[in-house]
């Protein structure tokens, strides 16, 4: 798709496009409990027949009395555990399936729908013109993102710092998505990316487990790359620049969410600091003081949430 019209690309509403528009000798299945019955209910051929008789005891003078009220007692009881047993079972797989259980089969066809959203959903659904960000800031404070500038829709090679592309690299590359947006004064840009990967659930699953268990979304040599358009606010954000960063590998989709802030005017960093560190409490360095840290973190949880929704509403028309 051609990219959008302006220096910045913030008036493109378009949906982006790719570039290229029973063994012989086994049991007797006769005597198995589950042989067919004929037509009408006898059982088949061969199959066995069993029969109960009515049960027996002794009354007070020693004489034989059927059982068989007492016996029907117990036979109704029983049934009674077997439905209560079976509509919780039954309520229990329900459950799982309205919870979004991952193995679910709905879960399943959310991460398919996924694949396909970097081509079928308009940008503005993806990236909003504008976010609100109810109690995103620092001590719960309202934040209101504008978006500045929409990338093209393009590849991974020159998106990524080599280090970070290697580490990507077996989740594949499908498209990148990015946008830039700045808070309400000006002061502050943030790229957030949406990385379409060519991975199935099982290397995603991998891949998260990884960041998890390495931290390598802690790691400095691992941040994301902003992206900086001419004639805006972000046009001097570039890698010296970066202050804050956040990198979420999805298990749901095949999608990696990232986003990296800095400050407006071209600062540079000296020691940048992950996001989750910057918004922790009692955080002293210049980016958590910023609030550079909640913008990053508040910008890419809104962007994610709009793509699972967006994943969730094609998973529910019809077909």
């Amino acid at each position: 798709m051609n990219p959008a019209s302006g220096a910045d690309g913030a008036s493109r509403s378009g949906a982006y496009a790719p570039a290229d528009a029973g063994p012989a000798d086994g049991p007797d299945p006769a005597l198995s409990w589950s042989a067919p019955m004929a037509p009408g209910g006898t059982p088949g051929a061969g199959r066995p027949v069993v029969s109960f008789g009515e049960p027996e005891g002794y009354d007070e003078g020693a004489r034989p009395r059927p059982l068989g009220r007492r016996g029907r007692s117990r036979a109704v009881a029983a049934a009674a555990c077997l439905v209560l047993g079976t509509g919780l079972i039954g309520g229990a797989v329900t459950g799982s399936w309205l919870a979004g259980d991952s193995d679910g089969p709905g879960a399943r066809s959310g991460f398919a729908a996924a694949q396909d959203l970097w081509h079928s959903i308009p940008v503005d659904q993806l990236f909003p013109p504008t976010l609100q960000g109810e109690g995103a800031g620092p001590g719960g404070a309202d934040r209101t993102w504008t978006r500045i500038a929409v990338a093209p829709d393009s590849g991974c090679e020159d998106a990524f710092d080599a280090l970070l592309r290697k580490v990507l690299a077996p989740v594949g590359c499908e498209r990148l998505l990015r946008a830039t947006y700045t808070d309400a004064t000006q002061s502050h840009v943030t790229t957030v990316g949406l990385l379409f990967t060519e991975a199935d659930a099982a290397a995603m699953t991998s891949l998260a487990r990884r960041f998890d268990k390495e931290r390598l979304d802690r790691r400095t040599d691992l941040m994301p790359l902003p992206y900086a358009a001419q004639d805006t606010a972000a046009a001097g954000f570039g890698a010296a620049q970066r202050a804050t960063w956040t990198v979420s590998v999805l298990t749901d989709a095949p999608v990696v969410v990232y986003a990296v802030s800095g400050w407006a005017d071209g600062r540079t960093v000296d020691t940048p600091q992950p996001a989750e560190d910057a918004m922790r409490s009692g955080a002293t360095t210049a980016p958590a003081q910023a609030g550079l840290g909640h913008e990053a973190q508040g910008l890419a949880d809104r962007v994610e949430r709009g793509l699972r929704k967006k994943a969730g509403t094609v998973t529910e028309q019809p077909s």
